[in-house]
């Protein structure tokens, strides 16, 4: 069977992203700017406009030269970025080899041929990776996701006469390390008081004010004309509290107070008799001194997801700490004739899970990033997609007493205080490991793609 190929339709770019798709041009007021930064709520259309731009400037101004494209793990980048990128490129005529086993992409066009390579920038590690190689410029999707020491190991890669920075993000808390040492030292967007005032000092006056050359692009999803009402709705339910300031807002906000502020007794808790139906998870939290937790899961015909069942025991404050073996006894009981899929359980409890094993469980390891799976299971109880029974008493008194640590904001890091959480952590991994794979969806083209015909800033 011929195959058919795939083909990027074009869509309206907005004003803010013409100005990322143009500023580096010959006609540009603010073409000799070293970088660009562009932040922002979700869906504003910042990823598409800065990946296409980022590549069009390298093929215009140079040839035969190293680039950098940079995200989280190679694997975000590739799902999020180049996936979209290479057919934007196709259906413009470019040629794109990936040389995966390489993480290298060769991009020609005419006569111009450039080397683009991916790297991942999850941890401090990281800038091991990316030492020695020299670059004539670098892109970053999702900046602010990644450790400093990466970021500043790639940046003073960039030795080629003309290279610039690309940088783009969500906004995390006001005081992480990307705001204070690149946006708050931005020399700002054109047509700012503060740009004109600082164009006016010589280079050297720049330096001395601490700032960077970088043009500064705020997005909102007004910026996205691909967006239609229905969706911009969708997400401002999807989130509150900091995420929204976040993610719908834009805001570089403070993660303080309650994390799961949109908790609502009313509307999360079940009361009376329910009846259960498999298939059957348990998701575990497991402790020696701590706590160690189970919950049951069903899914509803609605497809809500309800927690029926808690167990809950502290040998710090019963004054007596259980072996392997007590807890799987006791876990035993609690779930009397119940068989679960699956016991979701955080992979650092290496002996329980041989213990588990032994006696026939079948074991999924979580998924235990903090910060996106605190984002997801807000989600879902936005959504009203997860209930808790009356009867998990530990766990309903948890969603009160579960804070965001304001003394590791002040510092840059978002995380909660880590006490009174085992209930949630558990939670948390059943969310994020087994729901979450429940109802991924394909990307949707009409969301995801705000382009355009033209490429001109008018």
């Amino acid at each position: 069977m011929k195959k058919v190929k795939q083909i990027f339709h074009f869509e309206p770019f907005s004003q803010k992203q013409r100005m990322v798709l143009n500023w580096w041009c010959d006609n540009s007021p603010v073409k000799n700017q070293n970088g660009i930064i562009a932040d922002g709520a979700i869906r504003s259309g910042k990823t598409i406009c800065m990946s296409l731009s980022f590549v069009f400037w390298a093929m215009e101004r140079f040839c035969g030269q190293n680039f950098g494209m940079c995200g989280k793990t190679i694997g975000s980048f590739r799902r999020n970025v180049f996936f979209w990128l290479k057919i934007m490129l196709c259906s413009r005529g470019y040629h794109v080899a990936d040389h995966r086993s390489d993480n290298l992409v060769i991009i020609t066009k005419s006569n111009v041929t450039n080397y683009f390579y991916i790297f991942g920038g999850k941890d401090e590690r990281s800038q091991d990776l990316i030492q020695g190689i020299t670059l004539a410029g670098v892109f970053f999707d999702e900046v602010a996701l990644m450790p400093e020491s990466f970021v500043n190991q790639a940046t003073g890669r960039c030795s080629v006469a003309g290279s610039k920075y690309w940088f783009n993000c969500n906004p995390e808390g006001p005081y992480h390390w990307f705001k204070l040492n690149w946006i708050d030292k931005s020399t700002g967007y054109l047509g700012k008081q503060k740009t004109a005032e600082i164009r006016k000092k010589s280079v050297k006056g720049i330096q001395n004010l601490g700032l960077k050359d970088i043009l500064y692009l705020h997005f909102t999803m007004e910026d996205n004309l691909s967006l239609s009402e229905d969706i911009k709705i969708r997400y401002h339910s999807m989130y509150t509290g900091v995420f929204f300031k976040r993610y719908i807002l834009g805001l570089w906000a403070m993660a303080e107070g309650v994390i799961y502020d949109m908790f609502d007794i009313q509307k999360h808790v079940v009361c009376g008799d329910i009846q259960t139906k498999g298939p059957y998870y348990v998701s575990c939290d497991y402790g020696i001194q701590n706590a160690t937790v189970f919950l049951l899961w069903h899914k509803e015909k609605s497809g809500n997801w309800i927690c029926s069942r808690e167990y809950y025991y502290s040998g710090k404050e019963e004054g007596n700490q259980k072996t392997d073996v007590e807890y799987a006894d006791d876990l035993e009981k609690w779930l009397e004739d119940i068989k679960p899929v699956k016991i979701v359980i955080d992979p650092s409890a290496a002996s329980f899970i041989i213990e588990l094993k032994k006696r026939g469980y079948f074991i999924k390891k979580a998924e235990n990033n903090v910060l996106d799976g605190i984002r997801y299971v807000a989600s879902l109880l936005n959504a009203g997609k997860i209930l808790i029974h009356e009867s998990c008493v530990h766990t309903i008194k948890e969603f009160a007493s579960y804070i965001w640590d304001t003394k590791a904001a002040e510092h840059g890091e978002d995380k909660p205080i880590k006490q009174r959480d085992h209930c949630l952590d558990a939670l948390r991994y059943m969310c994020y490991t087994v729901i979450r794979k429940h109802t991924v969806n394909t990307p949707n083209k009409a969301v995801t793609s705000a382009l355009e015909k033209s490429s001109y800033w008018r």
